[in-house]
């Protein structure tokens, strides 16, 4: 009988100890969805960017990917992303999709300018980088080995 009741308290603590570390990891893993303004983007290529992937400006989360979706008109990506009401976005600021490296995920990359006058609540990002995959760079530096149209 005793055996028992030890084994229950010792589930107990186990199970306890379990719960505190599975929020202390939430709670710094900063995974939480930001709430603020929102901010569009158009890009023709978003390589993998989720809806949920951070916004950062000079590696600082800043933001939140709301949604991605297509503009059946143009084929461009349109990018919704939450702003922290904090931040203040120049006009001019560049949006660029970005790596975490090799296998790792995508984030939106904000690169602010020098502009007074800030964006909106509902406005639109116009400066844009589209998505650079491994690909496009090793395809870019062959071509610059061999040549130039295979001269």
């Amino acid at each position: 009988m005793m055996r028992n009741i030890v084994e229950t308290v010792l589930g107990g603590v186990v199970l306890l100890v379990a719960i505190v570390f599975v929020f202390f990891a939430w709670r710094t893993a900063d995974v939480q969805a930001v709430t603020g303004y929102d901010v569009e983007a158009r890009f023709l290529k978003v390589g993998g960017l989720e809806p949920g992937a951070d916004v950062r400006i000079s590696g600082v989360k800043v933001g939140t990917v709301a949604s991605r979706e297509l503009d059946l008109m143009s084929f461009e990506a349109i990018v919704k992303m939450s702003i922290r009401s904090d931040v203040s976005l120049p006009v001019d600021t560049v949006a660029v999709v970005a790596s975490d490296g090799l296998l790792g995920g995508k984030y939106l990359r904000l690169i602010p300018g020098g502009a007074e006058e800030a964006i909106a609540p509902d406005g639109m990002l116009t400066n844009t980088r589209d998505h650079r995959s491994l690909e496009d760079s090793v395809s870019e530096i062959i071509f610059l080995a061999t040549g130039s149209g295979g001269n």
